[in-house]
């Protein structure tokens, strides 16, 4: 088979996840073993493309790589072609250049004839003013949120899941030798995946979720009468974006720089007093923050990634551009580029794995 491209160029844009060397080295071997391809990596995300940061990627680059956290490329969750921080004004508010055609520029000299993406809805969106310009693309789904419309998995997420789970079965026995109330907030913003899935494997007694906003008095309550029937510790999970009935999220800070500069993070303190004040039992919270981002991926999420990476460089080979490669049903599908952008694929409240947490006595906070 004559492939349709014979350099192509491959970056990981928005946050880090476990997996994404597993998808390096999957679209690296990939190309170069089964179609000849010469593979350009492009440095910490679009950033890389706007300052011409690329270099060459052999198999023997990719060695060795599969088992390790993080992205060998570097990343970058703030850099936006069509939007580049480049200062500030006299107010001090953020200036921002439109630095697409510097990026296309760097694209054509250095003969890439299309991208591999690895990344969110935003790095996805990214890919408009290329396509345009005639560089195909093709995405590569990450998050560990797990929230992207078109899959149902993404690599990372598993992982994330597990680690989260760890801590908090770490935390299951400091709570029950203090008689303890242990709050534990994880990432996602408005998708409620890492908690319900590291709440249930957790054994959490309350799982809190943005696509439920929480009663204080019903998770008091519910607390209440486990200390009465002599359960004397419980154990919460909670996300970064969850809320409580009428109020709002807790930003921690504002980054007027970055595309998103809504930083979640404190909801897990704040439940803590709360529950403290309601109940007047002894109440700790533990933010997990960026630690379930981290560390070596799962064996499940190494196949995944590994998957991902093969297809993409098949949707390439045999020129099917413009596709994110998904999974659905069990299997590893593609669809459009830009099916994700601007959606969220959140949690159906009556999904199975909710009903199960309801029917072993899970609180949800409603």
């Amino acid at each position: 088979m004559t492939p349709a491209v014979k350099r192509i160029g491959v970056l990981t844009g928005g946050g880090d996840c476990p997996g994404l060397n597993a998808v390096i080295r999957a679209v690296v071997k990939t190309a170069i073993y089964n179609y000849g391809i010469e593979v350009i990596g492009i440095e910490d995300g679009y950033q890389g493309l706007v300052e011409n940061r690329m270099r060459p990627l052999s198999a023997l680059d990719v060695s060795g790589i599969l088992t390790i956290g993080g992205t060998i490329l570097g990343t970058s969750n703030k850099c936006d072609p069509k939007r580049v921080a480049v200062g500030f004004d006299e107010s001090g508010d953020p200036r921002f250049e439109d630095r697409t055609e510097q990026c296309i520029d760097h694209i054509r000299k250095r003969e890439i004839e299309a991208l591999v993406l690895i990344g969110g809805d935003g790095t996805m969106a990214g890919s408009e003013p290329f396509l345009n310009a005639g560089v195909p693309c093709v995405g590569v789904p990450k998050t560990i949120d797990n929230d992207l419309e078109g899959t149902d998995l993404t690599f990372g997420f598993m992982t994330a899941v597990n680690t989260a789970t760890d801590a908090i079965d770490r935390l299951h026995t400091t709570a029950m030798s203090h008689h303890r109330v242990m709050v534990v907030e994880v990432m996602g913003r408005n998708a409620g995946w890492i908690a319900l899935h590291a709440g249930v494997a957790s054994g959490s007694d309350v799982i809190l979720i943005p696509e439920i906003p929480y009663a204080l008095e019903s998770i008091c309550t519910f607390i209440h009468k486990r200390s009465r029937a002599g359960k004397r510790f419980s154990i919460a999970c909670i996300a970064e974006g969850a809320t409580p009935l009428g109020g709002a999220q807790v930003v921690s800070r504002i980054d007027p720089t970055s595309p998103d500069p809504i930083r979640l993070g404190g909801i897990g303190a704040r439940l803590a007093d709360d529950i403290e004040r309601c109940i007047d039992q002894e109440t700790r919270a533990t933010n997990l923050g960026h630690v379930i981002r981290g560390g070596s991926p799962i064996a499940a999420d190494r196949v995944l990634a590994t998957r991902f990476g093969h297809c993409a460089m098949q949707l390439l080979a045999k020129g099917s551009f413009n596709r994110l490669v998904a999974m659905q049903k069990g299997e590893i599908t593609d669809i459009d580029i830009f099916e994700t952008v601007g959606k969220q694929r959140k949690v159906p409240l009556d999904c199975d794995i909710m009903t199960a947490a309801r029917s072993v006595g899970t609180c949800f906070g409603d």
